[in-house]
Formats: C-alpha cells, sequence, structure tokens
C-alpha cells in the first residue's frame, strides 16, 4: 500500500513500539490515531508526533467499540490496525496467579481480539484493509518464566491465522511480526542495555515496510532478531 493514503490505529502508541511505529507512519504521511489508558502520557505522545489521541483500554469493550468509531468517524476511513498494546509477566508457573494470567490475557489476547473485531468488521465492509498483530519471539518458542507472557502470544499467533483465513477473500492482509528482545520500557529494566540489542524503530521500520509492499501480496509473518547481541 501507499503508506500516504494509510489511515491507521496503533493501540498501545504512548510508547516503545508502538510510539516508534505511529511516529514513522505520520513522517511517511499517514493520519494516525493512537490509543492508551494513561491520558497524560498519551496526549503528551501524540502532541510529540502529530497523531490523535484516543483515550482507551482495549480490555474493555466499551472502550475498544467507542475507539474504533471515533477513527472513522474522524479520519472518514480506516485501513491499518497495529495490534500492539500488550504487557508483560514474569511469574514462575509455581508463584503465578489465575488473576496474575487473567489479567495479563484480558489485554494480550482479549483486547487483541475485539480491537481486531472491530476493525475487521469496518475493513470487510470497505473489503480492503490491513492488520499486524505484534506478537514476539516468546510466541514461537516458550522459555522458564513466561507462563503468562509467553501463552499470551502463542495465543495471538493462533488467532493470527485463524483471521488471516477469514478474512484474505475480503482483500484484508493479516500479518504478525515476532520482535526478539527489543530495549524499551516494556522489558521492566530486566536486561542490561546495549548498542548492540533491537530498538523500537527497527520494529517500527519492520512493519512498515511489510505494510509497503503492494497490496496483491503480503509478509505473513515476520521475525525480527539482533544480529549479534551481548
Amino acid at each position: 500500500m501507499n503508506i500516504e493514503s494509510a489511515q491507521a490505529l496503533v493501540t498501545g502508541g504512548s510508547s516503545g513500539i508502538g510510539y516508534a511505529t505511529a511516529k514513522l507512519l505520520v513522517e511517511r504521511g499517514a493520519r494516525v490515531a493512537i490509543c492508551g489508558r494513561d491520558r497524560a502520557k498519551l496526549e503528551r505522545a501524540a502532541g510529540e508526533i502529530g497523531a490523535l489521541a484516543i483515550r482507551a483500554d482495549v480490555s474493555v469493550e466499551s472502550d475498544v467499540r467507542e475507539m474504533v468509531r471515533t477513527v472513522i468517524d474522524t479520519f472518514g476511513d480506516y485501513n491499518v490496525l497495529i495490534n500492539n498494546a500488550a504487557f508483560g509477566n514474569w511469574t514462575p508457573l509455581v508463584d503465578l496467579s489465575v488473576d496474575e494470567m487473567q489479567k495479563l490475557f484480558a489485554t494480550n489476547v482479549f483486547g487483541a481480539m475485539m480491537v481486531a473485531r472491530e476493525s475487521a468488521r469496518h475493513f470487510v465492509q470497505k473489503q480492503y484493509g490491513n492488520i499486524v498483530n505484534v506478537a514476539s519471539s516468546a510466541g514461537v518458542r516458550g522459555y522458564a518464566g513466561a507462563t503468562a507472557y509467553a501463552g499470551s502470544k502463542f495465543a495471538l499467533r493462533g488467532m493470527t491465522e485463524c483471521w488471516r483465513a477469514e478474512l484474505r477473500k475480503s482483500n484484508v492482509r493479516v500479518m504478525l511480526i515476532n520482535p526478539s528482545e527489543v530495549q524499551t520500557a516494556f522489558s521492566g529494566g530486566r536486561r542490561t542495555p546495549s548498542p548492540r540489542k533491537l530498538q523500537a524503530i527497527d520494529i517500527a521500520e519492520a512493519m512498515v515496510s511489510m505494510l509497503e509492499i503492494e497490496d496483491r501480496g503480503f509478509v505473513t509473518e515476520m521475525a525480527v532478531w539482533a544480529t549479534n547481541p551481548e
């Protein structure tokens, strides 16, 4: 697609990968809305990059419906979803509570599904759209302590395959990106910073490149790893 024709929604767009992606899309000529739960942080980010701020919690169905409606009403159309909102949990299985796991799945799985569903309804009606789900290398291979987080990303990967099968006939491209470790606030300081590790802009550029492919084709899934991290 021509990025200048994009009317995009980036969930979790006030920081990290979401912020970098929204900023890059705006710089390439797209109209962009970002959402987040912290209104002050969201409005500050939107002001910095020239995006539309929509305060919303993707785990709340009424917020999701209103958010997508606002994008369509404000932009006059809507054709790109960057399904990015998520958070992490690295509690070992023996210490993990059902409440912790349910809260994480409410955003990372059910939230992703609801935003995709409301977006897909518009895309199918228009017979055109793009969904990029931001998963993780943890959605391909689990590791110790990642029951909740990796479980949510495995779920997102599976849902992506289902949505792709359902929506291709409506000219809707459903794509998945699996970043390895990215140095953002998301990691909560669990890793030592390094100039050789991935940055948010690396993932943003990868997603925009996926969107830029001519609409007759698409990349179903992309993995992005640091070349030689410390």
